[in-house]
C-alpha cells in the first residue's frame, strides 16, 4: 500500500495525486507455514527449489534429465509512493485511465441506459482475477485468492497520474472529444480532470526507425536525428532516470542500443503493444487447436475501428509495426507440434485493419481460423467481436505498472551467493498483456497465453516459497 495518507488531490502539471490509501495492504490474507519462506518486517523471504526437465539426444533417441536450481528470492514489503506517467495522457486510454481511478478511488456510481453502474477494475487480471493457493485442509476444495493477494502491491486507486501529450488539451476535453465514458460519469469526474493539463511532448510528423548502437543512439538523440522515433526518446529519458518503461504501442522502439543502455542502468523495460482484443483470443484459441491436435492451415484477420489508434494505423509505416505484432502471436505454438507442422510450415496468417471513424472507440474484429482435422477433414471457426477498445486497453495498462512496481522490489540470488541481483532488465513477465512480448536477447518468445499467466503467477507464488500450481489433483484420483 502506497503510504501516502497526506496527500492532496491537487493537479498541477498534469498530475493527478492520491488521497488516503484506499485499502488493507495487499498480501495479509494468507501466510506460508514453511521453513522455506521468512517474514520480516520489511520482507518475505523465500527459498525456491525450481525444478526443470533437461533433455539430450543420445544414438538418435532423447534422454531427459530432471534438473533442479535453488534459488533464493526477496521481496520488499513497504510499498512507496507510485506515480504513472502516460505518453499521450490525452488522449483515449490517458483520459480512460484517469476518469476510472477517479470513479474507483470515490467509489462513485452512475445511470447508464441499463441501470445503476458501480466504479470497478474489471478487465485487469491483477485486480479483479483469483488464483488457486491451494485445497481446503477439510474439505479438499479449492481455495482461490485475488491475485493482488498474492504479495504486497500497490493499489491503483494509490498511484499518482501524470503524463505528456502533443495537445494541450485539458483532461475534461479530451475525455469529451474521446468519446468513450458514459455522460453521467464524465459529470461526476470533469471538475477534477478539467485542472489537469499534459506536460508538452514531442512529435516527428515522420521517422524512420534505425538499430542505432549505443553511445551512438544517444548521440543521435542529442543532435534531434529524425532516424530516433519519440518513443525511444522516452525511454532512454525513463532509463537515465532509473524509472521502468513500458512501451504500449507497435512502433520500433527498443533498437538494439536502447536495451544495451537498460541493462548498464539496470532499468526496467516492458513492451510491445497492449494485448486486449483481437490478439488476446487469438493466443488462446490457436493455443487450444494445435494442443487438441488439430492443424491450423490459414487465420484471416480483419479489423475496423475510428479511434486515434485507428487513425495512426491508416498509416502504412505505423500499420506495418502492428501487422508484425499481431502476426508473429502463433509462432511458438506452431513451433512446439513438430507432429502437426514441418520444419519451416506455418499457417498462412492475413491481417487487415482500416480506420472507419463512424465506429469510434467501438472496435471490430472479425477472424477465421480454417483447419485440418482427421482423415482430410476440415474445420472453420468464424469469430466476430465488438468490444470498447479503450476500456479493455485501459485495466491491462494498470495491471503493467503495477506487475512492474512489483518487480522493483523483489530480488534473486543463487541459493548460497551473498549478492542480490534484480530480474534482468527486460520484463518478460509483462507477456500475458502484450502482443509482441520483448524478452531478454537470445531468449524465446512464449506467446501461448495459458503459459504466459501461468509464468507470472508461478514466480509469484515462487516469492512466498509456493510449489507451482500443477493441477494434477492426484489428492482426488488416487484413493
Amino acid at each position: 500500500m502506497a503510504p501516502h495518507a497526506d496527500e492532496t488531490t491537487s493537479q498541477s502539471n498534469g498530475h493527478l495525486a492520491a488521497t488516503a490509501p484506499s485499502f488493507t495492504p495487499s498480501g495479509a490474507e494468507f501466510t506460508v507455514d514453511a521453513q522455506n519462506v521468512t517474514y520480516e518486517d520489511a520482507e518475505i523471504t523465500s527459498k525456491y527449489r525450481y525444478r526443470t526437465t533437461k533433455v539430450k539426444r543420445v544414438d538418435g533417441k532423447f534422454v531427459a534429465k530432471p534438473h533442479e536450481t535453488v534459488y533464493d528470492f526477496k521481496t520488499q514489503r513497504k510499498v512507496g509512493k507510485v506515480g504513472m506517467m502516460l505518453v499521450g495522457l490525452g488522449g483515449n486510454n490517458g483520459t480512460t485511465i484517469t476518469a476510472g481511478i477517479l470513479a474507483n478511488r470515490r467509489k462513485l456510481t452512475w445511470q447508464t441506459k441499463q441501470g445503476t453502474q458501480e466504479a470497478n477494475y474489471y478487465g485487469s487480471v491483477v485486480m479483479a482475477s483469483t488464483v488457486k493457493l491451494g485445497n481446503d485442509e477439510a474439505t479438499g476444495e479449492d481455495v482461490n485468492i485475488p491475485l493482488h493477494s498474492m504479495l504486497p502491491m500497490v493499489h491503483p486507486n494509490d498511484l499518482v497520474i501524470g503524463g505528456w501529450d502533443i495537445s494541450g488539451m485539458d483532461l475534461a476535453a479530451a475525455m469529451d472529444r474521446a468519446q468513450v465514458l458514459e455522460p453521467t460519469l464524465k459529470s461526476l469526474v470533469g471538475k477534477e480532470m478539467a485542472n489537469m493539463k499534459p506536460l508538452p511532448s514531442i512529435y516527428y510528423p515522420d521517422f524512420i526507425a534505425a538499430n542505432q548502437e549505443d553511445p551512438n543512439l544517444l548521440k543521435a538523440i542529442e543532435n534531434g536525428h529524425e532516424e530516433v522515433s519519440p518513443s525511444t526518446v522516452f525511454a532512454v529519458a525513463c532509463i537515465l532516470e532509473g524509472a521502468p518503461f513500458i512501451n504500449g504501442s507497435p512502433q520500433n522502439t527498443f533498437v538494439p542500443g536502447c536495451i544495451e543502455l537498460a541493462t548498464q542502468h539496470n532499468a526496467f523495460l516492458g513492451g510491445d503493444d497492449f494485448k486486449s482484443g483481437q490478439t488476446k483470443m487469438k493466443s488462446a484459441l490457436v493455443d487450444f487447436l494445435i494442443n487438441a491436435g488439430i492443424k491450423l492451415t490459414s487465420i484471416a484477420s480483419y479489423n475496423h475501428l475510428g479511434n486515434n489508434d485507428g487513425k495512426n494505423l491508416s498509416s502504412q509505416r505505423q500499420f506495418r509495426s502492428k501487422e508484425i505484432s499481431k502476426s508473429n502471436v502463433v509462432d511458438d505454438m506452431v513451433a512446439a507440434n513438430s507432429v502437426l507442422y514441418k520444419p519451416g510450415e506455418h499457417p498462412d496468417h492475413c491481417v487487415v485493419i482500416k480506420y472507419m471513424p463512424a465506429v469510434g472507440d467501438n472496435k471490430r474484429a472479425l477472424d477465421e481460423y480454417y483447419a485440418e482435422i482427421f482423415l482430410g477433414g476440415h474445420q472453420t471457426i468464424s469469430l466476430f467481436n465488438v468490444c470498447e477498445d479503450s476500456m479493455l486497453a485501459s485495466p491491462l495498462i494498470i495491471d503493467l505498472v503495477l506487475i512492474t512496481e512489483l518487480m522493483t522490489r523483489i530480488q534473486w540470488r543463487n541459493d548460497g551467493d551473498a549478492e542480490w541481483r534484480n530480474f534482468h532488465s527486460v520484463l518478460s513477465i509483462l507477456s500475458y498483456m502484450l502482443k509482441a512480448p520483448l524478452t531478454p536477447p537470445g531468449t524465446p518468445v512464449v506467446n501461448a497465453l495459458a503459459k504466459q499467466r501461468s509464468a507470472l503467477v508461478n514466480i509469484m507464488r515462487a516469492c512466498v516459497g509456493l510449489e507451482p500450481e500443477n493441477d494434477m489433483t492426484l489428492e482426488h484420483k488416487l484413493f
